[in-house]
């Protein structure tokens, strides 16, 4: 499977812009959620690395082809790129059965494939299948009902399942009528050599003409597999059919329409069509958006599952953070168009690279907390928090803040240059839709409407300090007090919402013990995961600990 980069891609309509100059590199046999709000582009840029959509500039490379290339005027069609989709709503066509709506796709391929003898893959089939004969029998001996009579049709899925086989050669396997013998392997026996014979001769007469078949049954000569323009036989569509439709464990459904199906089989019918015609890469749009909570949560592994056992790069959309969480290898967050950060799923939860990263992972969300104060000389910065309770972050790392805002100023500063050199360009517009820095809300007892306030003069002694509930611990001899003012008990754990002064804290603290409203407690912040921002920008300083200071 390849690698899929993207390099400096825009989609813009008029004065907004949907992406704006995204950069990625996704690797092979990745999983990749594309996360944000409603109306970030992340849906965009899946379709314009599927082709649906047309960037206004950039380049888009899947593999080693570039399929779309704004200065060399390259733009490769969608179902030129071998990528496949699913997305919210199934598509399955009403009016064809199970099999049929998976194996529609497959009739319409024509291209360049391997030469595939099929009388020599059946047979090689048959003779895989006839080694073990009572295994046979043992599979067809489970398919007979409460009144003894035997269920063909549910013996033949057994069959294509036990020996990964397309329906023809299951049913030749089946006539042989092992399972009715007494001595099931003698049985198979003496039918494998008249099998092994004609495999035989099927690979003198290939020798004859200087050509051998390789073990997918592919005709090669000198050592490379010969290939021509053809469409799939037969045999080769339903070999594809059952491969996928064991994948997702819907092989007794082939002869159902979708509408006798449940959500989830549907889903499972989408997928497989999806898989048949062998994607590049399967491209997915919230499908599971349409599902109960409990069937999402089991597609979910269905869907990791896949990933491991189809060996494809998944592309898939998604709001739910959750999702994205729990499935990707890397996530890809992005905000009004603008790549946030794009890492793996704990590196995003543990190190957000912004305000806006750090408060759309996770649930509860972060508390986010004012800070006032300047670095010491032994690296720790000496804050005010709450109402002037004293406290001092300690740094993981140790750094030097005044080289920090020096990096940051400079990239500052060479972003505005970017864009002055974009606005210069003939028929480049300002954008309405402007990256700015995240307004992140602060909890408090009384709420106050931000928009009604005057903008804040920010200084370099200004911070923003992020904690997760889970680093807030309740202990008998806490360094804080504080009030419960909610409780949410959940069985395992309870998220409490506690209310320092008329500040309040979201904890979530584990074990069975139930807290009252009003209930008087003291605090504790643990961790070395406590995030230090710097509030002119909105990015990410430094991780560490949090002491609070008698």
């Amino acid at each position: 499977m390849p690698e899929i980069k993207l390099e400096n891609i825009t989609k813009r309509w008029g004065k907004f812009f949907g992406v704006d100059n995204v950069s990625l590199n996704i690797p092979d046999n990745s999983f990749i959620t594309l996360l944000g709000p409603s109306g970030c582009g992340k849906t965009t840029i899946l379709r314009m690395i599927a082709g649906l959509e047309t960037p206004t500039e950039g380049r888009i490379t899947i593999g080693d082809t570039v399929v779309f290339d704004s200065d060399a005027g390259i733009n490769v069609p969608p179902n030129k790129r071998k990528v496949g989709f699913l997305f919210q709503n199934y598509a399955l066509w009403p009016n064809m059965t199970v099999y049929e709506n998976i194996s529609f796709g497959l009739k319409n391929i024509n291209e360049e494939m391997p030469d595939v003898d099929i009388e020599a893959k059946q047979t090689g089939d048959m003779i895989r299948s006839l080694q073990n004969g009572n295994k046979v029998k043992e599979i067809v001996s489970e398919c007979f009902d409460k009144n003894g009579k035997l269920d063909e049709k549910k013996a033949l899925v057994k069959l294509i399942d036990a020996f990964s086989l397309s329906i023809f050669t299951a049913k030749e396997l089946f006539d042989l009528k092992i399972h009715e013998a007494a001595e099931p392997n003698a049985a198979a026996q003496s039918k494998l050599a008249d099998y092994e014979k004609k495999l035989e001769d099927i690979k003198k007469k290939y020798a004859g003409e200087g050509k051998e078949l390789n073990d997918k049954f592919e005709v090669t000569q000198g050592g490379k597999v010969l290939e021509t323009k053809r469409k799939l036989t037969k045999e080769e569509i339903d070999s594809r059919v059952r491969a996928c439709s064991r994948i997702v464990k819907i092989g007794m459904f082939m002869d159902r329409y979708p509408a006798e199906l449940s959500g989830g089989q549907q889903q499972r019918v989408a997928i497989a069509r999806t898989l048949a015609p062998r994607p590049q890469v399967l491209f997915m749009d919230e499908p599971l958006s349409n599902l109960d909570a409990k069937l999402r949560l089991e597609m979910r592994y269905e869907l990791q599952r896949l990933h491991v056992e189809t060996g494809s790069t998944f592309v898939y959309v998604t709001h739910d953070q959750m999702e994205a969480m729990t499935l990707a290898t890397r996530i890809c967050l992005v905000n009004n168009g603008v790549l946030q950060q794009y890492a793996a799923p704990l590196e995003v939860y543990n190190k957000p690279a912004n305000l806006f990263v750090a408060d759309f992972v996770g649930n509860p969300s972060m508390n986010f907390v004012d800070a006032k104060g300047t670095q010491k000389e032994d690296g720790s910065f000496e804050v005010d928090i709450l109402d002037g309770i004293k406290a001092e972050f300690v740094p993981e790392v140790k750094m030097d803040i005044t080289e920090w805002r020096s990096k940051r100023d400079q990239a500052d500063r060479e972003k505005e240059e970017l864009e002055r050199e974009r606005l210069s360009r003939k028929g480049a517009v300002e954008k309405t839709n402007k990256d700015e820095v995240f307004k992140y809300h602060i909890q408090k007892v009384t709420e106050q409407d931000d928009s009604l306030l005057d903008e804040p003069v920010i200084t370099d002694e200004d911070y923003v300090i992020g904690i997760r509930p889970e680093a807030i611990d309740i202990e008998e001899d806490g360094s804080i007090e504080a009030t419960v003012y909610g409780a949410m008990p959940t069985g395992m754990e309870s998220t409490l919402k506690l209310k320092i002064g008329d500040f309040l804290l979201t904890g979530v603290i584990f074990g069975g013990m139930i807290y009252q409203i009003g209930q008087k407690e003291r605090i504790e912040i643990t961790g070395k995961n406590i995030l230090l921002f710097d509030r002119r920008s909105g990015r990410l300083i430094a991780n560490g600990s949090l002491r609070i200071k008698g």
